[in-house]
């Protein structure tokens, strides 16, 4: 976590331009290297991972809720 709030930290007095030309360098290599779809799928996969991570990761309460609704209840109790 520290690291996501280091580069953030970073990343606010910095050109927003030049912030904007690194994202589109880095999109643009991955286009180059994977092609379209797969970009796609991993920009999708990733914007999945972060809503699941802010979303079920955060409290304790509604991880345990999740993993009750996908294994058998009270497997991890």
């Amino acid at each position: 976590m520290k690291f996501w709030e280091q580069l953030l930290e970073s990343i606010k007095g910095k050109n927003p331009g030049a912030v904007g030309a690194v994202v589109g360098l880095i999109l643009a290599l991955s286009l180059v290297l994977f092609g379209l779809l797969n970009t796609l799928f991993l920009i999708g996969m990733t914007a999945l991972g972060y809503f699941l991570g802010i979303r079920y990761f955060r409290n304790r309460e509604v991880f345990r809720d999740l993993l009750d609704k996908i294994l058998p209840p009270g497997m991890f109790r």
